[in-house]
């Protein structure tokens, strides 16, 4: 069975992703096989070898933090968003479309290129359930189109934490405007949104958020609701066990003797989920909620 872990990037899907992972009944794609996309690797042994290795270090975002195979380095046997492998074993673009994959895109060819990729996995590793990560769009309906059975974990955080964190990474594109960035045009709306805020790249980052966010609502309602299950960052941090539990019961996986041994290792500091109010100044931040305010609330983020 497939499932999906997703979100927008910079919201702690990765995370969610980790700790599902170190379930020993679960599979998944790895770096190292996506660093070699054309020997098309099933990955027979990226469990094993995953749950033999220490959880990275909170905070840590480079490699030179950690050169150790298993671990993070450049050929690690980590979990992956795999997009070099689905580009080029399930179709080219897969990793960069323009708007939201939804289930009229998935053409009879594609979806056997689809099910034959991730049924190798499967297979190959021998798991119940292969967890898939994905960031940006959601994608959910295309895959749910492949796999009917597809289970969603959507992993939500704070706009204005996601909004800055996106400023800081070197792979945003935003500074080279809304016509020439990954998450293709900005609606009408929301470009006249920034176009009011001066071209802010702040409010571009946040309205963003806000374009995919929309995206991930409307892919919810599309979605068996029984085969959703949203999950806030900020809560994973502050009770980790009780909403660890919770994605384990809707994925149907025990918290066995095993899985404790790997999630006993990990480290759930908090500290970093109201950042941005330090790493922005007032009138940014004033800039972004402005344009953020209904879908804050409506994700369950009331300003104050």
């Amino acid at each position: 069975m497939l499932s999906l872990v997703v979100g927008t990037g910079r919201c702690g899907s990765t995370l969610v992703q980790e700790l599902l992972s170190r379930h020993p009944a679960v599979g998944f794609v790895s770096g190292l096989d996506d660093k070699l996309p054309r020997l098309n690797l099933s990955g027979r042994f990226n469990g094993p070898l995953y749950r033999r290795s220490a959880p990275r270090p909170p905070g840590m975002t480079s490699l030179r933090h950690s050169r150790r195979f298993l671990e993070r380095g450049r050929l690690r046997v980590a979990p992956s968003e795999a997009y070099q492998l689905l580009d080029r074993h399930v179709f080219a673009g897969f990793s960069r479309p323009c708007r939201d994959l939804v289930a009229d895109d998935l053409t009879p060819h594609i979806a056997r290129r689809l099910r034959g990729f991730f049924d190798a996995r499967i297979g190959g590793q021998g798991c119940q359930l292969l967890v898939h990560h994905l960031t940006g769009w959601p994608r959910t309906g295309f895959l749910h189109a492949a796999y009917p059975e597809l289970r969603v974990v959507n992993v939500v955080r704070d706009g204005r934490a996601v909004a800055n964190s996106w400023l800081q990474m070197g792979w945003w594109d935003g500074w080279r405007g809304p016509d020439q960035w990954l998450y293709g045009p900005l609606p009408p709306d929301l470009r006249q949104e920034w176009e009011e805020s001066d071209r802010s790249f702040p409010v571009l980052a946040a309205l963003g958020w806000k374009m995919l966010m929309a995206a991930f609502a409307d892919a919810r309602a599309a979605h068996p609701a029984d085969h959703w299950l949203d999950v806030r960052y900020e809560d994973v941090i502050a009770a980790p066990r009780e909403q660890v539990g919770r994605m384990l019961d809707f994925l149907g996986l025990d918290w066995s003797p095993a899985y404790e041994k790997g999630f006993s290792r990990y480290e759930f500091p908090a500290g970093r989920e109201a950042a941005y109010r330090n790493e922005l100044t007032a009138a940014q931040l004033a800039a972004m909620e402005q344009v953020l305010e209904k879908p804050l609330v409506e994700w369950g983020y009331p300003i104050d």
